[in-house]
């Protein structure tokens, strides 16, 4: 009797050929990911310069280019030697200006000074240069009567003849101001001292302004009553220098 024949039993091997693609596809991250780290490890100055260059590019707008770091600000270039000499120049200019313009007021000092001595006003009339220009300096008690406003007639003229030395040419911003002492007005004409130095400080400007040869426009009015004083009110003498007008002649600017 024939014998059959056994069949072998052959094991199956699983197929592993997809590990190769697998582990070159690990590999190709890995790589990826350590590219990704050194590039997030730049140099912080280095950062910090480019995100500025960036941020001043964009006007100083915001972005994710900022950080806490401040810009420090673009200096303006220094001033070339053109421009050093034309600054020069301007203030030489100017000074010459002011230096003349205080020449001219000390020209019209002069004329006055000299009006003064030879009538023998020293006492009533003084004048003096000060920043702000050339004061002229007229007592009350020359021009008003007591608790009167009206320049006293006979003292007109001598208004009329300062009022000549006030023609200049350009003609010059000019302020007359009142001034009296601290006693309290005393009469139904006026409500106080301001309201007496206002008045008196309107007359005498109406007096000058008789010399056709002044401008209007380049002259106005001031009254301070008691609250300027040059003087003490406690004694007569210090009363009697608060009592007074000036005229202020401005220098032209």
């Amino acid at each position: 009797m024939a014998k059959k024949k056994k069949h072998q039993h052959h094991e199956e091997h699983v197929d592993e050929s997809w590990l190769i693609p697998y582990a070159d596809l690990l590999t190709l991250l890995l790589a990826l990911f350590i590219v990704l780290f050194a590039s997030s490890t730049v140099d912080v100055q280095k950062y910090q310069a480019i995100a500025s260059s960036f941020n001043n590019a964009f006007e100083g707008g915001t972005g994710v280019m900022d950080y806490d770091t401040p810009v420090p600000p673009v200096k303006d270039p220094p001033p070339t030697t053109q421009e050093e000499s034309e600054e020069d120049e301007e203030e030489k200019a100017e000074e010459a200006r002011k230096q003349a313009e205080q020449e001219e007021l000390k020209s019209v000092q002069d004329k006055i000074n000299e009006y003064i001595t030879t009538n023998k006003l020293n006492t009533g009339v003084q004048t003096r240069l000060t920043d702000e220009g050339l004061l002229v300096t007229l007592h009350n008690d020359t021009f008003f009567n007591s608790g009167s406003a009206e320049v006293r007639g006979e003292k007109a003229e001598l208004a009329r003849e300062i009022s000549q030395f006030l023609v200049m040419n350009p003609a010059r911003n000019i302020v007359v101001s009142g001034h009296t002492d601290n006693v309290p007005i005393r009469n139904s004409q006026f409500d106080n001292n301001w309201h007496l130095s206002v008045i008196r400080s309107v007359n005498f400007m109406k007096v000058l302004l008789e010399n056709k040869n002044l401008d209007p426009q380049k002259f106005s009015s001031k009254g301070f009553g008691e609250f300027k004083p040059v003087g003490s009110n406690d004694t007569p003498e210090g009363r009697m220098k608060n009592r007074r007008v000036e005229i202020l002649i401005l220098p032209n600017n």
